[in-house]
């Protein structure tokens, strides 16, 4: 039996609304400080990106907004569900998403939280915001993609009409 080289990803959480709120320019990935409770409430699959950014304080990238509720069975150890969290990257992507981040309109928005081979990853985006008439244009193509390959595929199955 071969070990496969991919990396098992587990998926915790995804802010699908970010891609809808900004262009993403880059993506980061980088490991999180955390807590056992919040470890053990990650596990369970409870998290949540909804508000969360990215920011420089002293020199670190921190994760400020990042929900990781309580853990049920944690005692008197337990974490607080809000605070804020230190990125674990490399000094030198640490320098170079900094550099990038000082550009005006540029901001640091997590994507996604997943599991990486038994370590807690953050997946930050290097996003511009989007204007509401790029939103509106990103949503028609959208369902203009989707009309065309629902026609396509109408087409290969042999029938003219819509089946509605």
């Amino acid at each position: 039996m071969v070990a496969s080289r991919e990396p098992e990803r587990k998926l915790i959480a995804s802010n699908k609304r970010a891609r809808h709120d900004y262009a993403i320019l880059k993506t980061y990935e980088a490991g999180v400080a955390l807590l056992g409770t919040e470890v053990k409430s990650l596990r369970a699959g409870r998290a949540s990106l909804v508000d969360a950014f990215a920011q420089e304080r002293d020199g670190e990238i921190m994760l400020y907004g990042l929900h990781i509720p309580e853990y049920a069975y944690g005692t008197w150890t337990n974490h607080q569900p809000r605070r804020t969290r230190k990125l674990l990257l490399r000094r030198g992507e640490i320098n170079k998403i900094l550099d990038q981040v000082r550009d005006p309109g540029l901001t640091l928005v997590p994507l996604s939280m997943y599991f990486s081979n038994g370590w807690a990853k953050v997946e930050l985006g290097l996003a511009r915001g989007k204007r509401t008439y790029d939103k509106r244009q990103a949503l028609a193509e959208r369902d203009a993609n989707r009309e065309i390959a629902r026609a396509m595929s109408r087409h290969l199955k042999g029938q003219t009409r819509p089946s509605r």
